[in-house]
């Protein structure tokens, strides 16, 4: 295989997770008899532009389909995340009535809601046909399709259709053309438009051996030295960045047309390549030794499991998310042998099985009945909001466990 952005052979494995399934691919009670597929989960690293991918093309169509299982809106703190950021953009640069909002990947309308309320026109760019209708619901017309050239082209700018912003929050890990999909964001842009997008930050992956954000829907795993060299390719120039919390530690970068004279650049752009060249971004050797580290993760997973189990411990999973599949299945997990159920806030996720390991998902009344020792929270970027929401089951003695970075109680 070739590197999706500059064609140069790879060569370089990053991480491999073996095989599994499609991480969102929840499973139905009539599917557990059925055949599995599963797919390799190695990564590579590009010798050249150091961008960091996938070497399984699975087709997007094939992950994205018309059932897809994750909605934004059954977070809260994504919601809040979703809402500060607006409020921000419309204070910052002043986006009105005389505004064109477009997000690529809008999911169930979760930000373009908020757009919405202060007035501002937009318009979603969504594959999943059912979160689609859900934002139709609130009045948010998407396009259901996947963002590329050919759409920027033939359904936005061919129509007068263009951007005042252009948002992708999560979305640019996910596609595997990203050079068409960077080339569309050209086309679809004003001339004094701006791009936002937000992606969980390669450097923090590697620091906090994030290894459980690798899965089939993340097609690359993203430094902002790479992005904003594909981004200049396609004529299109970073003037600002910013470090946030979301996902383990996320990029926010905003882009403008690279004629764009209007804007000036940022020093946290010059800051932030200083910052990741001084540990290693650019050099092969820092991607060295990041298996092991992975491999340590899964001996320390299972050592914990199963000490519970032979203690007579009920332990449980919280939160059916993509990231605990990758870290179930990496681990070899199967059935409700050391892990009893998972619970989930999602109407859309409860009463199905997890991918691979088959576990059942249940809705969070279980937690009361079923009173469990230990609580693993698999989504661990929302700790904060989980042990909140479910500090009641200290009244028994319960604790919350992650394992990433580490194995450690809350």
């Amino acid at each position: 295989m070739n590197c999706r952005h500059c064609n140069t052979e790879l060569t370089h494995v990053f991480a491999d997770l073996d095989y599994s399934p499609i991480s969102n691919a929840m499973l139905s009670k009539d599917q557990l008899n059925e055949p599995e597929s599963y797919f390799p989960l190695k990564i590579f690293v590009c010798s050249k532009c150091y961008l960091v991918q996938i070497d399984e093309m699975k087709k997007a169509d094939q992950i994205f389909d018309a059932e897809y299982t994750y909605f934004s809106s059954f977070s809260s703190t994504w919601l809040a995340h979703a809402k500060r950021y607006v409020e921000m953009m419309v204070e910052r640069f002043g986006f009105s009535k005389n505004s064109q909002v477009i997000e690529i990947a809008s999911n169930d309308g979760y930000l373009l809601q908020y757009f919405k309320e202060h007035g501002v026109p937009v318009l979603g760019v969504e594959p999943t046909a059912n979160t689609a209708r859900v934002a139709a619901e609130k009045g948010i017309p998407a396009i259901v399709d996947f963002f590329s050239t050919k759409l920027a082209k033939q359904q936005l700018a061919d129509k007068n259709i263009k951007g005042d912003l252009i948002i992708g929050n999560n979305v640019l890990a996910h596609v595997p053309d990203i050079n068409d999909f960077v080339k569309g964001l050209k086309i679809a842009l004003k001339e004094t438009g701006i791009v936002t997008m937000e992606f969980p930050h390669l450097m923090k992956l590697v620091e906090e051996c994030q290894f459980d954000t690798i899965y089939h829907e993340h097609f690359s795993y993203l430094s902002f030295y790479t992005v904003k060299n594909i981004f200049a390719f396609h004529g299109l120039e970073m003037f600002d960045v910013e470090e946030i919390p979301t996902h383990g530690g996320s990029l926010r970068i905003f882009a403008k047309h690279k004629e764009d004279s209007s804007k000036a650049i940022s020093p946290n752009v010059d800051a932030l390549l200083t910052k990741e060249c001084s540990v290693g971004i650019n050099r092969l050797d820092y991607y060295k030794g990041f298996q092991s580290r992975i491999e340590n993760i899964k001996y320390d997973t299972l050592d914990f499991l199963i000490k519970q189990k032979r203690n007579g411990k009920r332990v449980i999973g919280y939160g059916a998310a993509a990231k605990g599949n990758t870290l179930l299945n990496y681990c070899g997990l199967k059935g409700t042998d050391l892990i009893n159920f998972v619970v989930d806030a999602s109407p859309h996720k409860q009463n199905k099985f997890l991918p691979g390991s088959h576990i059942p998902v249940v809705g969070k009344e279980k937690i009361k009945e079923f009173k469990p020792e230990y609580v693993i929270i698999l989504p661990w970027n929302l700790k904060k909001e989980i042990t909140g929401e479910f500090d009641y089951i200290k009244e028994w003695g319960g604790k919350f466990v992650v394992f990433i970075p580490e194995t450690s109680e809350i």
